[in-house]
């Protein structure tokens, strides 16, 4: 069974960091799409939040289609949708059709995301689950870095909208990795009922509030990321879209502090861990005001060092307090953690045009206080996850 499990984490891996890839290509050459389609930033800037609205849109139907549908033809579905998208990107001339696309591709990104992971959690047994769970979180970092890299720096000596190409190409490629090593037999011989509905999971506010904790950290990840490449090609900096890429290298330190803030959390507890990323992210936010490059990339590094420490807490505070529903619940979850990042560029992006950086960070800082506050009311009413 070994080689199995292998191939299929493999598989996993590989599916999972095409998909996350496909979310972030333009957003290290958003001022170049300023520039070329003649638009303003907060419309350069919906080639982002497009693909994350669609995903915010349609993850919670596809977490109940999983439920009925075999997943086989939901990820073949996906990742040709997925790659349609990316086709139509790569050759429109109008701003408005690259939108639409970008949604079209955001609407289907979780029959590869939300679909796999609802797979992974009632086909493998605790033990191989966690192991294969890893490879899929490691699979959103690289992925979120891969696809910057891959619109900001690898295709830039050619042209933006051959990266499009590639991760389309990258898509249908994993799809069939995927098709090969996942197994619709057995996810039906593991298919069990949700004890939870929907409804009853959010009106449970000690799950609630840590929603709105992913929201919160996702808003303030996701702003001041989109929003980098605009601080950095202006005033005092100047730098190209070749060296604003690089710094998404920074995206390293989150894939080393997922597991590292694991053990913190078994060590001292979520609700204390959660308090510390919230802090190192504030302070890391003071940082990114400064007008000096080796202030922002020591604030970055901050960044990811706190976002992902948060956002590991919450998901462990999270499936802590379950005791069935586990896959609507963290479907629920992912609803927010995107709502968060599609409210967050699109608020900053006003903040940016009518203000200017400072405002995007001093909006984001306020922000903060949901899982600061989150992680104190934990620690109180909670005294194991202290």
């Amino acid at each position: 069974m070994r080689p199995n499990y292998f191939r299929l984490q493999i598989a996993v891996f590989s599916l999972v960091s095409s998909a996350f890839a496909v979310i972030y290509i333009t957003q290290p050459v958003l001022p170049v799409l300023e520039n070329e389609f003649a638009v303003d930033l907060i419309l350069a800037s919906f080639s982002v939040s497009a693909v994350i609205l669609g995903i915010t849109i349609s993850n919670l139907p596809f977490g109940v289609l999983v439920d009925k549908v075999s997943i086989r033809p939901i990820i073949l579905v996906g990742a040709v949708m997925v790659s349609v998208g990316g086709v139509i990107c790569a050759v429109t001339g109008s701003i408005w059709i690259l939108i639409s696309a970008r949604f079209l591709q955001g609407l289907f990104l979780p029959a590869l995301t939300t679909c796999v992971a609802s797979y992974l959690a009632k086909t493998l047994p605790v033990d191989r689950l966690k192991i294969v769970m890893g490879s899929y979180v490691s699979a959103q970092v690289f992925g979120g870095l891969g696809g910057r890299l891959l619109g900001g720096w690898i295709h830039p000596p050619l042209h933006w909208r051959y990266a499009f190409i590639s991760s389309s190409v990258l898509i249908i490629a994993c799809m069939l990795i995927a098709l090969v090593n996942i197994s619709d037999a057995r996810a039906r011989a593991a298919r069990r009922t949700e004890s939870e509905s929907y409804i009853n999971l959010i009106k449970r506010w000690d799950l609630l509030r840590i929603y709105f904790c992913a929201l919160a950290s996702f808003f303030v990840f996701s702003s001041l990321f989109n929003y980098l490449p605009f601080r950095l090609s202006s005033d005092p900096f100047l730098i190209s879209t070749e060296i604003i890429t690089m710094l998404y290298l920074v995206f390293i330190f989150g894939a080393v502090m997922g597991p590292i803030s694991g053990r913190i959390s078994n060590m001292y507890g979520s609700s204390t861990t959660l308090i510390g990323g919230s802090v190192t992210l504030a302070f890391s936010l003071l940082l990114l005001l400064l007008p000096s490059l080796s202030g922002i990339v020591v604030g970055l590094i901050g960044l990811c060092a706190g976002f992902f420490t948060i956002h590991t807490s919450a998901i462990g505070l999270l499936n802590s307090k379950l005791t069935g529903g586990e896959g609507r619940a963290n479907a629920l979850y992912v609803l927010f953690y995107y709502a968060g990042a599609w409210i967050g560029i699109t608020t900053c992006g006003f903040a940016y045009k009518y203000g200017d950086w400072h405002m995007v960070v001093y909006l984001c800082l306020a922000l903060l206080i949901v899982p600061l506050s989150i992680g104190v009311i934990e620690s109180r009413t909670s005294p194991h996850n202290s």
